[in-house]
């Protein structure tokens, strides 16, 4: 009875450690992700040209090799993968541990646990929410807050883009600045929790250097990816 009960709890282990080390890898492959996101959106910097050439740009990379976004597809269907495995991985990892924890400890342990730690579920689906509004928004349908539904604009990367935040489009801004204060949160905390599980947080100065790493990556990404939509507010890039 003993050994069957030691063999679950090592079949337990392993099995909650090949979840964490999935939840790691697919944030990890998110993070690179966003990391170019954010590089193309700052192009609206340079300009209406510049930012509509990296936009047929990333449709047009492999050809003729491989057919007009076909590395895109490839990227797409990655991410797919990747969000599921990572939202997969979460959930079970949230229901196992809500079975193991007393309520006690739970309550405890947040008094010590970070902001970022404990908005990581909320956070997580504001931040599905957002990305299926977003693909709604740029990609799959074009929705041009505005109410202009001219060609001229909806097949128009960067002018739906200024469209979309400038003027009237202030409520989409507002938008746009909650979901990169949620992405802030999940990558400070899942930038750390990723070092954690890939063991590179044995000791006082790394478990240091990878909360520092957290913010880094947190400032970077939602810093940048908020700069845009600000300066089209306040009418810097039109």
């Amino acid at each position: 009875m003993a050994t069957t009960t030691l063999i679950k709890g090592a079949r337990s282990t392993r099995s909650t450690i090949a979840l964490k080390l999935l939840m790691a890898g697919s944030g990890i492959i998110f993070i690179l992700f966003v990391l170019v996101h954010m590089y193309g959106n700052l192009k609206a910097f340079a300009g209406e040209n510049a930012y509509n050439t990296y936009a047929e740009h990333i449709r047009t990379v492999g050809t003729p090799m491989l057919p007009r976004e076909g590395v895109l597809w490839v990227i797409r269907a990655v991410l797919i993968v990747s969000l599921v495995t990572h939202v997969w991985s979460a959930v079970v990892l949230w229901r196992r541990a809500a079975v193991q924890r007393p309520v006690k400890y739970q309550v405890k342990k947040n008094l010590h646990s970070s902001l970022s730690s404990r908005t990581m579920r909320w956070g997580g689906l504001t931040l599905l929410l957002f990305v299926i509004w977003h693909l709604l928004h740029f990609t799959i349908v074009k929705i041009n807050p505005t109410g202009s539904q001219a060609k001229s604009i909806t097949d128009n990367p960067y002018q739906l883009l200024v469209h979309s935040f400038g003027g009237s489009g202030w409520w989409m801004t507002v938008i746009y600045l909650i979901a990169m204060l949620a992405l802030g949160f999940h990558l400070h905390h899942g930038t750390f929790s990723a070092c954690q599980t890939l063991g590179w947080t044995n000791t006082a100065s790394s478990r240091a250097r990878a909360r520092v790493c957290g913010w880094v990556v947190a400032i970077v990404i939602a810093g940048g990816f908020s700069l845009v939509p600000l300066f089209i507010l306040f009418g810097v890039i039109d």
